[in-house]
């Protein structure tokens, strides 16, 4: 049965939200950002700032490398990184206006200013408030910025108390927020809606996903970033295809989290769920010589049964998001191996059963291990499916009718382990 017309538009409007290039981890890019927005309400560089951050935001800023930085970590980095490179057009690729030239004066910036850090006291995992103050012409300057939900989502910009959110929402972002209703999405609408799509406007992005994320993985494996755990894997190619698939979704994840200046093509906010959803999938597709466009649609399965874990998920988490999209890679194969909803549902079910209730401690080297971890998790859920093999109602957290085990992942993570989420946060800011 066809979808209906709301429903396909939809669908379409998630993606076109999703599939945007990032250049670093997201949440210090999101800091960036930020950044060079409140440079440029202030018109001159700040000679004060605040930064306060919800939990979340700090743990994936920690101990990341920033690019373009030098090999510099942590939220002082992004935020002299940001207002360095100015640019807040450019959003989550906002670093990419620095040159190496660049380096000396985000250092220089910080030996001049110090930014007062502080967690944010808010029910928000996502959200960011930066203030400062500049001397311009001998006039006092001051200019906030709020961020909140999404790593774009400009909720207001002031300076001198004077509203100027307007100048400063761009895209998708014109309306404040990103809108389409992902409460739509569901596994059977999103399997009919890969096979019947038409992929004229979608082509563009799902190409865009595959060459930009192959790039980094190759970029992974040709240099050492961080523990080289794609490098283990892959051995110089001699491996098998299920694991050459986990070594090209690790080593972008290894290049990403080191300081790489390459693009990603982020899902769900992050480039290493776009990385793990897309990856394994082209891997499979190239070695299976499967066309083209099979290839674009099996794409659509796996983003959007990613970005359907996470709805009910939430943004940031104690849950690691490579989770979700390792199943949904998982879902994306067996698509391409001719699977529908029967075949994609119990590879779901299969796949989450396996992994949910991985910890997120934090964007740095280890996720392209967790990263490998999940992968192996989509195609083992694949595998246990094509022989037969299956989970059942009433195994531990799975329950009768794959929507409902996706409901129960959501609770798992967004209610259960939310004092998980607060413990690792205390654990990783050695209190």
């Amino acid at each position: 049965m066809s979808l209906s017309p709301h429903i396909v538009q939809t669908y379409t409007a998630i993606l076109r939200e999703e599939l945007v290039p990032a250049m670093g981890c997201t949440e210090p890019i999101a800091i960036a950002y930020a950044a060079s927005i409140l440079r440029h309400a202030l018109g001159a560089d700040p000679a004060t700032l605040r930064v306060e951050l919800s939990g979340n935001i700090i743990k994936n800023v920690k101990s990341v490398i920033v690019p373009a930085t030098d090999g510099m970590h942590g939220i002082e980095a992004a935020v002299a990184a940001g207002i360095v490179a100015g640019c807040p057009e450019r959003r989550l690729e906002v670093l990419c206006a620095l040159k190496p030239a660049d380096t000396p004066r985000i250092r220089e910036f910080l030996a001049a200013v110090t930014p007062v850090i502080c967690e944010l006291d808010t029910k928000h995992p996502f959200e960011l408030i930066m203030t400062g103050t500049a001397d311009s012409d001998g006039r006092a300057i001051s200019a906030r910025v709020h961020l909140m939900d999404r790593h774009t989502n400009v909720i207001s910009v002031e300076r001198n108390g004077t509203d100027v959110t307007d100048s400063y929402r761009h895209g998708e972002n014109a309306e404040g927020e990103e809108g389409a209703d992902r409460s739509l999405l569901n596994v059977q609408d999103i399997i009919t809606f890969a096979e019947e799509a038409d992929l004229t406007e979608l082509r563009p992005l799902l190409k865009r996903q595959v060459s930009m994320n192959m790039a980094i993985a190759e970029e992974g494996l040709r240099n050492e970033y961080g523990a080289a755990i794609g490098r283990l894997l892959y051995n110089g190619g001699h491996c098998d295809l299920r694991t050459m698939a986990r070594a090209y979704a690790a080593a972008g994840s290894d290049a990403r989290m080191n300081g790489c200046e390459l693009p990603v093509c982020i899902i769900s906010g992050s480039g290493n769920q776009g990385m793990t959803a897309s990856i394994p999938v082209v891997i499979y597709a190239r070695k299976w010589h499967t066309d083209e466009e099979v290839l674009l649609r099996a794409l659509l399965v796996s983003n959007l049964i990613t970005v359907h874990q996470k709805t009910g998920i939430g943004c940031l988490s104690a849950y690691c998001g490579a989770i979700s999209a390792g199943c949904g890679c998982g879902c994306g194969i067996c698509y391409l191996a001719g699977g529908r909803f029967r075949e994609i549902a119990h590879t779901l079910v299969n796949a989450v059963a396996i992994l949910s209730g991985t910890i997120c401690d934090g964007a740095k080297a280890s996720c392209a291990a967790k990263i490998a971890m999940a992968v192996e998790a989509g195609i083992m859920g694949y595998d246990m499916m094509r022989s037969g093999r299956q989970f059942y109602g009433g195994d531990g957290i799975v329950t009768k009718g794959v929507e409902n085990t996706i409901r129960n992942i959501g609770r798992l993570a967004r209610d259960g382990m939310s004092e998980t989420d607060r413990e690792i946060i205390r654990i990783m800011l050695g209190e």
